[in-house]
């Protein structure tokens, strides 16, 4: 990606699943289980808090409660670790 995109919505779609729609109409299926490491990622193990997410318009994220967030690069892309799958690219 050579633009940065930001996230414009998302949707909690699994315990531990996001759908990422990109301001540019691109769509990313993200997958973050047994990815919850660490202290700021430990508590949204429990799928209450993590259907908490929600979009940090001015930093163009997903951001959680906890002080988590995603940056739109590392969605976008879908580094393996987050077993992305493209479900819509931008369009034309």
């Amino acid at each position: 990606m050579n633009d940065r995109h930001d996230i414009v919505q998302v949707e909690v779609i699994a315990d531990h699943g996001l759908r990422v729609v990109f301001d540019h109409g691109a769509v990313r299926d993200v997958s973050l289980e047994g990815r919850l490491d660490g202290p700021v990622f430990e508590p949204l193990r429990d799928p209450e808090r993590f259907a908490r997410v929600e979009v940090d318009r001015e930093a163009g994220t997903v951001t959680w409660p906890t002080s988590a967030d995603l940056d739109p690069i590392v969605i976008y892309v879908g580094l393996p670790q987050l077993n992305a799958l493209v479900v819509r690219e931008a369009a034309a």
